[in-house]
């Protein structure tokens, strides 16, 4: 579900992409020191978001290192953490330990359910570290089965689930910016849920699965195509709401590149190949 909270880095400047580059190669860091190579295995652009948004609010100290990256060794790369990265790797486990654990029950993945043994240890420390999350994260996958497997229709309804969810991992700590945080990540995380039902569509149809968008009442795909758009704007305007209303500077640009244009450069992309498909085929 999760790798649509990216940069547009066309639309970035060289010098903001090689500090979002820094971060993401640090949060690939912390993931091997978490969890080993495995844990590099489950790095994202979601959890590099989180990491640039809350270093951007709180700005704590940070470490800037040259590596060696195993995938790019000619040249030497440069990773910035700090504690937040620390967070966001635990937050990156145990999202991906939950998604191996339910394509296990799903489909009997046996791929999935070892993957998800090899993470057991680093969960169980997570757990004991950050148990409001932890439990946020259970939760979710839960009440999402039961909710997919009776037919929910409420688009609110199922997509608030994630959103539930991803805010209480966007709220770093209890402290004064934690129910803005929790704003943020709520309407991010509802984003995120309908972008990949939209995505999933036909391919759902087709294997007669669960998706919130096939069980609304659109008469043509063109009604179901201009629904979809006005819920996911709608769902980013909130979300660039809650930013403005933070009181961040520090990388400042980044984050309104992946709020106002990066958010959408899947969507752009499914829709050009979706039509190019359509042409082929008249």
């Amino acid at each position: 579900m999760f790798g649509y909270v990216n940069i547009n880095r066309k639309e970035l400047s060289e010098e903001n992409r090689c500090v979002y580059q820094s971060y993401y190669c640090g949060l690939c860091q912390k993931l091997k020191e978490a969890a080993g190579r495995k844990g590099q295995m489950l790095l994202n652009y979601d959890m590099t978001f989180l990491v640039v948004l809350l270093t951007g609010l709180y700005e704590p100290q940070e470490e800037l290192a040259e590596f060696t990256c195993g995938l790019h060794p000619t040249k030497k790369r440069k990773s910035r953490t700090n504690e937040i990265t620390d967070y966001a790797a635990d937050m990156n486990i145990i999202l991906s330990y939950q998604n191996f654990e339910d394509d296990w029950k799903d489909n009997r993945s046996y791929s999935r359910k070892a993957f998800a043994r090899m993470l057991g240890k680093d969960y169980n420390r997570i757990m004991a570290k950050y148990p409001r999350q932890v439990r946020a994260v259970e939760t979710y996958i839960e009440e999402l089965g039961k909710a997919e497997d009776a037919g929910e229709i409420n688009i609110d309804a199922i997509s608030g689930l994630t959103g539930t969810m991803l805010g209480e991992i966007f709220a770093w700590k209890e402290d004064m910016w934690s129910e803005e945080l929790r704003y943020l990540g709520y309407y991010l995380g509802k984003f995120i849920y309908l972008m990949d039902a939209y995505e999933d569509y036909d391919a759902d149809r087709k294997k007669n699965e669960y998706n919130i968008f096939a069980v609304q009442s659109k008469e043509t795909r063109q009604d179901l195509d201009t629904f979809a758009k006005l819920l996911l704007t709608s769902m980013m305007s909130e979300c660039a709401k809650s930013f403005e209303r933070l009181p961040i500077l520090l990388h400042a640009d980044i984050l309104r590149n992946v709020l106002y244009s990066g958010v959408w450069t899947k969507y752009e992309y499914n829709r050009l190949r979706r039509e190019k498909r359509q042409r082929k085929e008249k």
